[in-house]
């Protein structure tokens, strides 16, 4: 009798010191809160099977103006650590986080020591016929921000796609203008309040349906009618060498706040930059026809990929002020395709097609998609790479259709 009470005891001991073990030793990770779809899915490559994030903004979501849902706004309250590409970006994000999120660990992406960022270009037309790259005016600017190579980590330092003379592309001085920015919305007055540039010009911001949020006053970014073209382009997460960056950042931000993970965050992190220097090459490759060839895009959100993979748009379609271009512009347009030998026109799933088609057709020249946000993609750790295949599937793709 004896025997078998000293048995249960031990077994109960037992039982409650394994019960109590873990949570001792191995610490809940933090709450993590994204902006946008492409971070989202290099932390949930770092986060790995440790946790989840939490994503503000689906993909085809504007980051302009962007009212939270209720579920969003208490995601960023809870938050311990914030991920986002800037307020270049999502400048409304910012003061959300001020009244939300004073206390969480805030960490703009676009900063990050080792991070490519270029100039937002200021022309609408980024190339003229015998031009060498010469006039363009972006620049390169690495974020060397003292003290942190996070060489220890192999992040960020990858120019791992064979192409060093072409790594920084400092001499093209791309120009780049913001983002999903809607430009094809003329007569909505500039605003590219939320979804308005999602949902190709359906102004009945079919997201936030029946949702309150507008009541938030964490989104009064509703006067933030785009970007500031006069800064940095915000499109840095079409550059994969910045995805390696970041997945390095990523990494010793989660080290710092969860010790006790640390060693899983970096090895997840080693492993996705190796993967995605890997995807580098293959895409690097496969985008070797559409060197030297001229084409328009809808809006000008790809010179981070252009830089990188050493290609060049000649111009695009909507201006930079979110206004559909007026007859003189057309004309430019069209006098541009005709001297550049233009081989594809883009278009982009968030707006409407009537133009590029109108445009591709009378010039009797190819038309295809071209989506800089994934806004047909499902969130989740293999995001990121596949919005870098599709976008060079879909190029490559539109240049073969002649």
């Amino acid at each position: 009798m004896t025997w078998r009470l000293s048995a249960v005891i031990r077994s109960i001991l037992l039982s409650s010191t394994l019960s109590i073990l873990p949570a001792a030793l191995l610490a809940d990770p933090p709450k993590v809160v994204t902006d946008i779809a492409p971070v989202h899915s290099l932390v949930a490559q770092v986060l790995g099977d440790l946790g989840e994030a939490d994503l503000v903004l689906r993909p085809g979501a504007s980051p302009h103006g962007y009212a939270m849902r209720p579920s969003e706004a208490a995601a960023l309250q809870a938050a311990d650590v914030v991920f986002w590409i800037g307020p270049e970006l999502t400048p409304w994000l910012e003061r959300a986080m001020d009244g939300l999120a004073s206390d969480a660990t805030s960490v703009p992406l676009i900063d990050a020591d080792g991070a490519i960022r270029l100039d937002s270009r200021k022309l609408a037309v980024f190339k003229v016929a015998g031009d060498d790259h010469d006039a363009h005016e972006g620049r390169v600017d690495h974020a060397d921000h003292e003290g942190h190579d996070h060489d220890d980590h192999d992040h960020g330092g990858h120019d791992d796609h064979d192409h060093e003379e072409h790594a920084d592309h400092d001499d093209h001085d791309h120009e780049g203008h913001d983002d999903h920015d809607h430009e094809d919305h003329a007569g909505h007055d500039d605003h590219d309040h939320e979804g308005h540039d999602d949902h190709e010009g359906h102004d009945d911001h079919e997201e936030h349906e029946g949702h309150d949020d507008h009541d938030h006053d964490d989104h009064a970014g509703h006067d933030d009618h785009g970007h500031s073209h006069d800064g940095i382009d915000p499109h840095a997460w079409l550059d994969p060498q910045n995805g390696q960056v970041w997945l390095g950042v990523i990494a010793d931000v989660l080290a710092d706040a969860d010790p006790e993970n640390a060693a899983t965050y970096r090895a997840n992190a080693d492993a996705a930059v190796a993967e995605l220097a890997a995807l580098t090459q293959k895409l690097d490759a496969q985008l070797e026809p559409v060197r030297g060839k001229g084409y328009l895009v809808y809006h000008d959100a790809y010179q981070y990929f252009e830089n990188r993979f050493d290609i060049q748009a000649s111009g695009a379609i909507a201006t930079s002020d979110a206004v559909s271009p007026g007859a003189a512009r057309l004309n430019e347009l069209r006098a541009l395709v005709e001297a550049e030998q233009i081989g594809c026109i883009f278009r982009e799933p968030q707006f409407s097609a009537s133009l590029t088609v109108a445009l591709a057709d009378g010039a009797g020249v190819p038309s295809a998609e071209l989506d800089p946000v994934g806004m047909k993609r499902t969130p989740g750790a293999d995001f990121y790479a596949g919005l870098l295949t599709d976008m060079t599937d879909q190029m490559t793709g539109c240049f073969e259709q002649k």
